[in-house]
């Protein structure tokens, strides 16, 4: 495993409920690194954090763990199927 896919498995489920359920996925194209992260729903608020806090740091520290290495490492944060951000059916728009 590459040191920016550790860290950020390390970090993630140092916050989560569900470290069991964190995965991580390690792509590169001609953009850089792409890091791409699940995690068990009820987690979600805390890796996203209020107002995108705690994403937006795992982000800038990823950045960071990236140009030790020369890489462009870009964080991507996929939503559980069944999470919480389905619009209710009595929701009026």
């Amino acid at each position: 495993m590459e040191p920016d896919q550790a860290f950020l498995e390390y970090a993630v489920k140092a916050l989560v409920d569900h470290p069991e359920a964190v995965e991580t996925t390690r792509t590169i194209d001609q953009m850089g690194v792409l890091l791409t992260l699940m995690v068990h729903a009820e987690d979600m608020g805390k890796i996203i954090g209020k107002n995108g806090k705690t994403a937006e740091a795992l982000r800038i520290l990823l950045r960071v763990v990236g140009m030790k290495g020369n890489a462009r490492v870009n964080l991507k944060i996929n939503e559980p199927i069944g999470g919480k951000h389905e619009v209710p059916s009595d929701y009026a728009l």
